[in-house]
């Protein structure tokens, strides 16, 4: 069936192909190299998908559910993914940088070297999450569930750990 992937504003065509389902439409325009900024992908099943790279800036990502995908270097700053569902997520030197995380689920997700900088995590879940060598700078922590996540070597300079978990203050 053909699947065409608009902007969340204009509604404009991004990218449009013969596909099964949105997952697949979204591994091919990411594989072709297409920008997906501003993307409209809310509440979509991404479960597992290769967004290796993805220029997902600006997207609306809202309770998108991308449990176990590949998002290792993919650009998501300023990208709204509100109680978007990451568990397991490769997020390896990802940008999120002013990217709204709130009430996401990053439980065991690879953060590793993730640049965050202004990222809002208020009340995300990021039990056991690898956020080593991340850049949380000026991000906003509190309620985010931090037990078990590893943050050696993060950068935590400046960020609001007000009423964040014991285990952020511990560890930075």
């Amino acid at each position: 069936m053909k699947i065409e992937i608009k902007h969340r504003f204009t509604d404009a065509v991004l990218f449009s192909c013969e596909a099964k389902n949105i997952k697949e439409a979204v591994e091919s325009a990411v594989k072709s190299g297409a920008n997906l900024g501003g993307v409209n992908l809310l509440g979509a099943d991404l479960r597992g998908a290769n967004l290796l790279g993805a220029d997902l800036v600006g997207a609306d990502l809202r309770g998108a559910d991308f449990r176990s995908a590949d998002l290792r270097y993919a650009d998501l700053v300023s990208a709204d993914l509100l109680g978007a569902k990451l568990v397991g997520a490769d997020l390896v030197g990802a940008n999120l940088g002013d990217a709204n995380l709130r009430s996401a689920d990053l439980r065991y997700a690879n953060l590793r070297y993730a640049d965050l900088l202004y990222a809002d995590l208020v009340g995300t879940n990021l039990v056991g999450a690898d956020l080593r060598g991340a850049n949380l700078r000026y991000a906003d922590l509190r309620y985010a569930n931090l037990r078990y996540a590893d943050l050696h070597g993060a950068n935590l300079r400046s960020c609001n750990r007000i009423e964040a978990h014991p285990e952020i203050k511990e560890q930075s």
